[in-house]
């Protein structure tokens, strides 16, 4: 990797828009200088469009996108998450390495093409299909470090603890066979993990699945563990999903599950609550205090039919969800305290199942549930960005930086040369200022994805909006999907 420089006539800085901005990286990928009101010098390269920091994608599944479209019928009188994910069981219960790192691959050049330039891999599927550990028993983690590797896109790899099916410690369903871990054995497989991520820049993180899958008495041994090996790895759960999950450990503890985990654990802004769906007032509180990233996954929980997150609320800081301008100032370009606003709840977004792989459409999800929910328009909107779509994009960014655990908060100093270009030539966009061409990438491109460029780590990944790899991902794709299907998946 090499040292280099952009221009850009317009580009979204942490603290909004700002004109005719130079930046320089150096050889690690990292921003040297950001500097508005510049001048080009000659031969400089120059952004065809508005630039644009990079998204994190903070929550994904990846052997899922193989079967994105395939779950849309209804095999029950009543579908919901709970039937869905008997189907996903079966599907994983065939999934080989290869058939992994293929699907994994042509999901991570799709990324690239729709705005994310890092992810953050929730990856729980860790055994042979007949539950026994493989001869390497990182074998399917390093199919998805390369597949990552191959793309060109950041990682954030999240080894999953999962061990009962249920609260209070119920066993192991037959079709979980493939994601159960000892404690002591995912500590030795983060430790190593550690060397192989070290060398390709991933981060290493640990991902407790969530309160049902994962013993407190585990959950603390793991914490530990972590702590002892990284005291400042990123840590992901799922929790509160459900309206049955918080019924279930309501029966099993007496608590909501956000208002137990705050209260055994040491959440903190290592944290990312990925979902947190239902919660009460108090929970809302307590959790946006801790500095705790919530990680949004909207067209997954909308596919799922999960429910409603109350954003207001979340950057209100639990509040009511009107909090006072002195409280909304945008996002921090920070990766330790990115997208929260003082006061209040950091946010990033997330593909999850990837029913849907694309930035813009992710964050038109978020604000249009937030819409219906409250019967009001421009609802993420703040005092400091009052056009809705920078105010996504830089509150985005900057919650999915928190949650990576990894220098991605944006257009500033110190931070990843992570970048998105905006074709300002394409129908969508042409003619448009530039905080409008976002405004209309957001909410009005539709699938169509107007970006020219992505740029990861100051590396061009994405040129002319075409990955240079996607023909190849899209052959190893579809033939990995073909060959699942044929066997009964």
């Amino acid at each position: 990797m090499s040292a280099g420089s952009l221009f850009a006539d317009h580009a979204l800085l942490p603290g909004g828009w700002a004109r005719d901005v130079r930046l320089d990286w150096d050889a690690a990928g990292r921003l040297t200088a950001v500097q508005p009101g510049a001048s080009a010098e000659p031969g400089m390269p120059r952004a065809e469009g508005p630039l644009l920091p990079g998204m994190p994608n903070l929550h994904s599944h990846a052997f899922q996108r193989g079967m994105a479209g395939l779950t849309e019928y209804r095999a029950e009188a009543q579908d919901s998450f709970w039937s869905w994910r008997s189907l996903m069981y079966r599907f994983a219960l065939r999934l080989s390495p290869s058939q992994l790192e293929a699907i994994a691959f042509g999901l991570y050049v799709d990324m690239l093409e729709a705005g994310y330039t890092a992810v953050c891999e929730f990856h729980y599927v860790h055994h042979d299909t007949d539950g026994h550990p493989y001869a390497d028993d990182a074998e399917l983690a390093r199919a998805l470090l390369r597949a990552a590797e191959r793309a060109g896109i950041g990682l954030t790899l999240l080894p999953v603890l999962y061990q009962t099916s249920g609260f209070g410690g119920a066993a192991p369903a037959e079709g979980q066979r493939r994601f159960i871990r000892s404690t002591a054995s995912m500590l030795r497989l983060l430790e190593t993990l550690r060397p192989a991520c070290e060398a390709q820049g991933a981060r290493l993180g640990l991902a407790p699945h969530s309160l049902r899958a994962v013993p407190p008495e585990a959950l603390r041994d793991a914490l530990a563990g972590l702590a002892a090996q990284d005291a400042t790895a990123p840590i992901h759960i799922h929790i509160a999903e459900q309206t049955k999950e918080v019924e279930d450990c309501v029966a099993w503890s007496g608590q909501r599950p956000v208002a137990w985990l705050l209260d055994h654990a040491p959440v903190d802004a290592r944290w990312c609550l990925v979902h947190a769906t239902h919660m009460d007032a108090d929970e809302y509180c307590r959790a946006a205090a801790t500095g705790a990233v919530a990680g949004l996954c909207p067209t997954t929980e909308a596919n799922l039919g999960d429910g409603l997150f109350d954003l207001p609320r979340w950057t209100a800081g639990g509040g009511d969800g009107e909090p006072d301008p002195a409280a909304r100032q945008g996002a921090s370009s920070t990766a330790s305290g990115a997208g929260r606003r003082p006061g209040g709840g950091a946010w990033g977004i997330g593909s999850d199942s990837h029913a849907c792989v694309d930035a813009a459409e992710e964050l038109l999800m978020l604000e249009y549930g937030q819409r219906l929910l409250r019967r009001q328009r421009n609802v993420a909107a703040t005092a400091a960005q009052p056009d809705v779509a920078t105010a996504l994009w830089l509150s985005g960014v900057g919650g999915g930086a928190q949650a990576s655990g990894r220098a991605l908060g944006g257009l500033a100093v110190g931070q990843q040369a992570d970048m998105l270009v905006l074709d300002a030539a394409h129908p969508v966009l042409a003619g448009l200022e530039a905080p409008q061409m976002l405004s209309a990438h957001v909410f009005a491109a539709g699938r169509q994805r107007p970006l020219a460029q992505a740029y990861v780590a100051g590396r061009k990944t994405v040129d002319a909006g075409r990955h240079p790899l996607r023909a190849e991902a899209q052959r190893a794709f579809v033939q990995a999907r073909r060959e699942l299907l044929a066997g009964g998946a």
